[in-house]
């Protein structure tokens, strides 16, 4: 198993999780992060006040899936998310050694059958 967790544009999230459900891809994790890259400074205004934002909005999805999906996942994230500017994200992929399905206590080694649960 793999865990894929990606840092997107906020505007991108929905023709993302479109497109992950285009691959069978439906469960995942996401979150809203700020964070700092190659993406330039921008101004913001508060209360009449200038300031230099630093930090920018960003999204993070965490999709834990077998090997087989890793390669289809990461082509579909980048065909949806990719602008071709600066801030467009980044993609990293790292193992998973084990997973345990809370309700069960059971290891959870079919973590792809996740739709097929929803359907039961």
């Amino acid at each position: 198993m793999k865990k894929v967790e990606a840092i997107i544009r906020p505007e991108k999230i929905t023709d993302t999780i479109r497109g992950l459900k285009k691959i069978g891809i439906t469960g995942f994790t996401v979150s809203q992060v700020v964070g700092r890259g190659k993406q330039k400074d921008t101004q913001g205004v508060y209360r009449g006040k200038n300031y230099k934002v630093t930090l920018h909005p960003k999204v993070k999805l965490e999709i834990v899936l077998s090997d087989y999906m890793v390669t289809p996942t990461i082509n579909t994230i980048i065909n949806s998310a990719q602008t071709g500017e600066d801030g467009d994200g980044k993609i990293y992929v790292y193992p998973i050694y084990e997973a345990y399905n809370i309700r069960t206590g059971l290891s959870d080694f079919d973590i792809d059958d996740l739709a097929n649960e929803e359907r039961e």
